[in-house]
């Protein structure tokens, strides 16, 4: 059953176009990722699902009685004081009819004890029973277990539950927004970026329920190992329209570089076509007979009724970089001995001990509060360690990249926060570097401070380009990058010819580049090397589990259910392999039978045109080729 229509719709702002003609439909158990460029559209879409915009042009429909909700991008500043003094109490709020149907019942159970009047007590009684049912089924008995219990699973312990609201920092809120409308269960959730702040534990349970959410799911993200786990469709927007595709992100990515190619093969021959008639016209009018000018019009206007292809637009452009060193550091670039860190009386992590070798990519995971980014910025010098202490080599200029963007000035420009730190460069150099992170125009005199969070990380790594260093240290570089700017990110990661020490949480970014693998939690660190690249975070799932089952504390029933986690995952994983191998297969026999349908078409039409016994051979080819196509390009939508 379709629940949600969207007919055709455009969005224009004065003469910009944001979107145009787009057109999809879900049914009620359809999750739907929308994936784009920063600044494509994708959060105005749901602002007009949610009447908040209003189309240019077209009509959205919803069904009749479905409930909408939605987690935006700022979901921090939806969640209000007013709205209780505690994570708990807000979760709480989401239910107010049910608030206010417990209460009424608390009321009515005390005015029948003390009613006296056998019809009145008969009235309230009614009244009672009635609201009794109605509070039963909409969950009255087990909202506020289902709110504890998603608290959770996303973070919340029961000491965090009850602190003051004031004490959340903003990643929690985003997060307390994001239960909040997961406890509610709406027919249609609609989900802004609800992997920002959210550690590896937290997104796999997320990605359980959303799986197990038998209603209908929209959600933009840039995060691909999600959109793999959670979606069955994908909406793809580029240059203001959209296409849906069926499948996950991965399988939308082949399907929409495979469209291309076909788009760009019909139009190239429809163009050769255009071409030959054209000169068959031309020719026929420099003759200039009567017969000749006739064929020469009959030819014309059979090429005006021809529909005329549009040549495929191009993706648009990622960003840009290239990170480049100095000089070569020494063998061993940092050592840490005994570490320990925290803050006040509050240890996070003791006795650490690592030593990072010259051109390794290390990757730092844990949960949100396990030490992490303390164990950075002790590295870089912005804390002083506990105790212990860690050393950098011979050699070593680090190039820190922090996750807050803290190192930008909100009142310079652009261009300014750029040349400020690099004054000696031309401001040639300084614009082209700020054009390949997509700072063009009138866009470099825009300050810093109204500059959206995927701006402020891509300036971020502008400045770090430019710097000499051979020790690079990201924390959480991909939060607020889209998918080209983060795939832009890997390749000069994989080409920098240095040593890398990285803070994520995107699993996707960790199984492309990963060589090492610091694990931290529970206070300790586990140092785990990736036996074979490409595969870091799924090596990551196998020691943790190793690890779990290994620990004596823990019992039967906790091991079971994270090992058939585990085999269900290695499974998910495997059959993904080989799906995406026989999907890689078919297209290499699908590029191969266009190269010799268009060998075929040639002959046809050139040396074999006269020779029938030639042409009849070829045209058995033809369609033999056309038909295993045909079988091809089904298997592959």
């Amino acid at each position: 059953m379709t629940v949600l229509s969207v007919n055709d719709i455009s969005l224009s702002f004065g003469v910009t176009s944001i979107l145009e003609r787009v057109s999809f439909s879900l049914d009620e158990t359809d999750k739907l990722g929308i994936i784009g460029v920063n600044g494509c559209g994708k959060s105005s879409l749901f602002k007009m699902i949610l009447g908040e915009y209003e189309p240019t042009s077209g009509e959205i429909f919803i069904s009749k009685d479905k409930t909408v909700g939605i987690l935006r991008q700022d979901g921090a500043m939806s969640v209000s004081d007013d709205d209780g003094e505690c994570a708990l109490e807000v979760m709480y709020a989401a239910f107010g009819e049910l608030i206010a149907a417990e209460k009424r019942l608390g009321e009515l159970e005390a005015k029948m004890a003390a009613e006296t009047s056998a019809e009145r007590l008969e009235s309230l009684s009614r009244e009672y029973s009635a609201l009794n049912d109605r509070f039963i089924r909409d969950g009255g008995l087990e909202f506020r277990g289902r709110c504890a219990s998603i608290l959770e699973k996303m973070g919340f312990d029961a000491a965090v539950s009850r602190q003051p609201l004031s004490t959340l920092s903003g990643g929690q809120r985003t997060r307390l927004a994001l239960c909040r409308q997961l406890s509610r269960e709406p027919d249609i959730l609609l989900l802004d970026e609800p992997t920002n702040h959210l550690d590896i534990e937290t997104l796999t349970w997320l990605e359980s329920f959303l799986i197990n959410y038998r209603k209908c799911v929209l959600i933009i993200s840039h995060d691909r190992y999600f959109l793999d786990r959670v979606t069955n469709k994908t909406l793809i927007i580029e240059h203001c329209r959209a296409k849906l595709y069926n499948g996950n992100y991965t399988r939308s990515a082949e399907q929409r570089e495979f469209d291309r190619r076909v788009a760009e093969k019909h139009y190239q021959e429809q163009q050769k076509e255009i071409a030959r008639q054209e000169a068959y016209i031309a020719q026929q009018r420099a003759w200039n007979r009567e017969r000749n000018i006739i064929a020469a019009e009959s030819r014309l206007k059979l090429l005006d009724k021809m529909e005329k292809l549009e040549r495929p637009k191009e993706a648009p452009k990622p960003i840009q970089m290239r990170f480049t060193k100095a000089f070569s550091s020494g063998n061993e670039v940092l050592t840490a001995e005994s570490l320990s860190g925290g803050y006040g009386e509050k240890v996070l992590f003791s006795d650490v001990n690592f030593l990072i070798k010259k051109d390794e990519r290390v990757f730092v995971t844990g949960p949100n509060g396990c030490g992490k980014s303390t164990l950075i910025k002790m590295i870089v010098g912005m804390i002083e360690p506990l105790a212990g202490r860690i050393e950098a080599g011979y050699n070593v200029e680090i190039g820190y990249y922090d996750q807050e963007n803290q190192n930008l000035s909100p009142e310079n420009t652009v261009l300014d926060e750029l040349w400020n730190a690099y004054p000696r460069l031309p401001e040639v150099d300084i614009r082209n570097t700020l054009a390949l992170f997509r700072f063009t125009g009138e866009t470099v005199f825009k300050q810093v401070s109204v500059l959206s969070g995927g701006e402020r990380a891509r300036l971020t790594l502008a400045k770090l380009i430019l710097s000499h260093m051979n020790l690079l240290i990201l924390d959480e570089p991909t939060n607020h990058l889209d998918i080209p700017s983060r795939e832009a990110l890997e390749t000069a990661l994989e080409g920098f010819d240095g040593t890398v020490l990285i803070i994520s949480h995107d699993r996707y970014f960790i199984n492309r580049l990963a060589t090492r693998i610091f694990d931290l939690a529970d206070g300790s660190l586990t140092d785990m090397r990736v036996d074979h690249i490409g595969e870091g975070y799924s090596e990551l799932c196998r020691l943790r589990e190793s690890r779990e089952s290994a620990a004596p504390e823990v019992t039967e029933q906790k091991i079971s259910p994270n090992k058939e986690q585990y085999l269900r995952n290695k499974k998910q994983v495997a059959d993904a392999r080989r799906e995406a191998n026989r999907l890689e297969r078919l297209r290499k026999e699908a590029e191969k039978l266009e190269a010799e349908l268009e060998r075929v078409d040639a002959e046809l039409y050139g040396d074999a045109a006269t020779d029938y016994k030639k042409v009849a051979e070829l045209d058995a080819r033809k369609s033999e080729i056309e038909e295993r196509l045909l079988e091809i390009y089904e298997q592959l939508e």
